[in-house]
């Protein structure tokens, strides 16, 4: 009876570990998507408005390229990370600075 109880012990711990291990931390692949499409858009609306030739322009399209790769590489805390400070240049570039 000793033996059953820490068989059953151990096994609920492995199934515990296991459901820990699959799950994600910090933003989703869906969040990862949004903010890159979102940054997108923003982007060649500002392009068709004539603020491509900024510099903030080239730092958003840059940042959106490493948010791509992040998004490839399934690192999607970086990819919001660097989708949000893509935004955040193309807003500036809309202000001419």
């Amino acid at each position: 009876m000793k033996n059953f109880m820490v068989l059953i012990t151990i096994s609920v711990m492995a199934l515990l570990l296991a459901a820990c291990a699959g799950a994600r931390k910090g933003y989703s692949a869906e969040q990862c998507r949004q903010t890159i499409d979102t940054a997108y858009e923003e982007l060649s609306f500002a392009k068709s408005e004539g603020f491509a030739g900024t510099v903030n322009y080239t730092k958003a399209a840059s940042l959106l390229t490493a948010a791509k790769t992040n998004q490839t590489f399934e690192s999607y805390d970086a990819c919001v990370e660097n989708a949000e400070k893509a935004r955040y240049y193309i807003k500036e570039s809309k202000k001419g600075e």
